[in-house]
C-alpha cells in the first residue's frame, strides 16, 4: 500500500517532481563538475605556471654559502669559483620525484669582449634542447627553449649541436646595432669565436644584456669544460604545509613517519632534497617567490571552486524547499485525509520525505554524468587537457545531494505535520 501510494503521487505530480528532479540535478553536475576539476587542478594548474619559468635553483654548495652570506655578488661579475657536473644532470630524472621533473637547464656565465670593444658582455651558457640519454635508459629532450618559451624571439633558438649561433638579447643587440642573421665576434679566457645570430630575444628583464649560446661554447671561451655554474628546475610541486615548512628548517627534526610523508609527497623541499642527493656537493633551492605564488594561485582556484559548489548547493536546497513546500500545500487534502483516517505524521512525512528521495536518486543521477561532460569541457576549454575522474566524487555528491535534499525538505516537513485534519478538510 505505501509503494502503491507513492507511485501514485509520482505519477500525479509529474510537473512538479520533474522540476524536483531538474533542481537537484543542476546541483548535482556543478557540484560533480567543480569537486573533479579541484580534485585534479593541482597538477593543471602547476603545469600552466611551469611556462613561466624554474622554481627551482642548483647551486655548487660552495658558490651557495657565498650567495647566503654576500648576497648575489658572484651574479654581479657573471662568472663562479665553484661548479657543477656537466656529466650528472642526468641524474636529475632518476630522484623520486622524476616524473614531476617537467625541464632542467644548466648554466655557464661567461664575461666576453665583442667584436673586440672595451667594455665587457655576459655571454650565458646553456642547453636549448639537449638529447639526454638518462641512466635509466630513457631518454629525455630538456632544454631552455622549452622553458623559457614565453620569451619573445625574433628568429630562432640556437642548435646545441651548433658552436656557431647564439641568440642575443634586445637591449644588447640594440645598443650594438645587432641584428638577426649578422656575424659577430667574441673573445675569452679560452680564445675566440664567431657567432652567427640565430635570434633577438625580449625576456622583459636583465636577460636582455645578455647573449646565450651552446653550452660547449661557453665551456670553450671560459677553459671550463664539463662544467656549470648553476642549474635551473621546473618542477610539478605540492603546496607548502607546517610539515614542509618544517622539514625545509632541518630534515633532521622529523621524525621517522613525518620524515617518510614529507619524503614521498612532491613538496618543493623534498624535491630539492632530492636533487640534493643525486649532483655531487649541490644546493638545491626553491625560488620562493615562484614557488609561494604556485601554492596561492593554487589554493584560491580550489578555493574558488569549492565556493561555487557550496553556492550551487545552497541555491538547489532553496529550489527544492520551494517545491516541496508547494506541493505539500497542493496535496494538503489528502494529507488531513490520511491523517484523519489515523495516519501519524511521521507515517505521512515518510511517504512525502520517500517520494522526494526517489526523485533525488533519479536527478542525482543525471547530474552526476552532466556534472563529467562539464568537467571536460572546463579541462578542455581552461587547461587544454581532460579532467581525470574521480572515483571518491561519487560517495561525495551522493551524500551532498541526500543532504540537501533533506535540508530542503525540512520546511515542508514542517508544514505537513502542522496540518490540522479537521481545518484542512474544512477549507480553512
Amino acid at each position: 500500500m505505501f509503494f502503491r501510494m507513492i507511485r501514485g503521487a509520482l505519477f500525479r505530480q509529474k510537473g512538479k517532481m520533474l522540476m524536483i528532479a531538474f533542481t537537484i540535478a543542476l546541483g548535482a553536475s556543478l557540484a560533480t563538475a567543480m569537486l573533479n576539476v579541484m580534485l585534479d587542478v593541482g597538477d593543471k594548474v602547476n603545469q600552466e605556471l611551469k611556462t613561466y619559468g624554474a622554481n627551482i635553483n642548483v647551486l655548487p654548495k660552495g658558490a651557495s654559502l657565498l650567495d647566503d652570506l654576500y648576497g648575489d655578488e658572484e651574479a654581479e661579475t657573471g662568472e663562479s669559483n665553484q661548479y657543477l657536473q656537466e656529466s650528472e644532470l642526468g641524474n636529475i630524472k632518476t630522484i623520486f620525484w622524476a616524473f614531476n621533473i617537467v625541464d632542467f637547464a644548466p648554466y655557464l656565465d661567461v664575461n666576453v669582449r665583442l667584436n673586440a670593444g672595451a667594455d665587457e658582455v655576459r655571454v650565458v651558457g646553456t642547453w636549448f634542447s639537449e638529447h639526454l640519454n638518462l641512466p635509466t635508459g630513457e631518454s629525455l629532450d630538456t632544454g631552455m627553449a622549452s622553458m623559457k618559451d614565453w620569451w619573445d624571439v625574433s628568429g630562432d633558438w640556437p642548435d646545441d649541436a651548433d658552436a656557431s649561433s647564439a641568440v642575443v638579447g634586445s637591449a644588447l643587440a640594440e645598443k650594438n646595432g645587432i641584428r638577426t642573421g649578422d656575424t659577430i665576434e667574441i673573445s675569452g679566457a679560452g680564445g675566440a669565436k664567431s657567432l652567427r645570430v640565430a635570434g633577438i630575444f625580449s625576456a622583459g628583464g636583465d636577460e636582455d644584456e645578455q647573449m646565450y649560446v651552446p653550452l660547449s661554447v661557453a665551456q670553450e671561451l671560459s677553459n671550463r669544460a664539463g662544467l656549470v655554474s648553476r642549474v635551473e628546475v621546473s618542477a610539478l610541486t605540492t603546496p607548502d604545509n607546517e610539515l614542509s615548512r618544517k622539514a625545509a628548517q632541518d630534515p633532521k627534526s622529523l621524525s621517522v613517519k613525518e620524515w617518510e610523508t614529507w619524503y614521498c609527497t612532491a613538496y618543493v623541499s623534498a624535491i630539492c632534497y632530492q636533487i640534493d642527493e643525486v649532483l655531487t656537493d649541490s644546493i638545491a633551492k626553491p625560488i620562493r617567490q615562484v614557488a609561494e605564488s604556485e601554492g596561492a594561485i593554487l589554493e584560491k582556484t580550489q578555493f574558488l571552486m569549492l565556493l561555487i559548489t557550496i553556492l550551487s548547493l545552497v541555491g538547489s536546497a532553496l529550489g527544492i524547499s520551494n517545491l516541496v513546500t508547494a506541493g505539500v500545500m497542493e496535496r494538503s487534502q489528502e494529507i488531513g485525509l490520511l491523517k484523519a483516517i489515523g495516519a501519524r505524521s511521521v507515517s505521512v512525512s515518510w511517504l512525502v520525505l520517500t517520494e522526494i528521495l526517489i526523485t533525488a536518486v533519479i536527478g542525482g543521477a543525471a547530474g552526476y554524468f552532466i556534472g563529467i561532460g562539464f568537467a571536460q569541457i572546463i579541462g578542455h576549454s581552461v587547461f587544454g587537457a581532460a579532467i581525470a575522474i574521480k572515483p571518491m566524487v561519487v560517495p561525495i555528491v551522493a551524500a551532498l545531494v541526500f543532504i540537501v535534499t533533506l535540508a530542503g525538505s525540512i520546511p515542508a516537513i514542517r508544514l505537513l505535520q502542522a496540518l490540522r485534519p479537521a481545518e484542512v478538510l474544512h477549507g480553512r
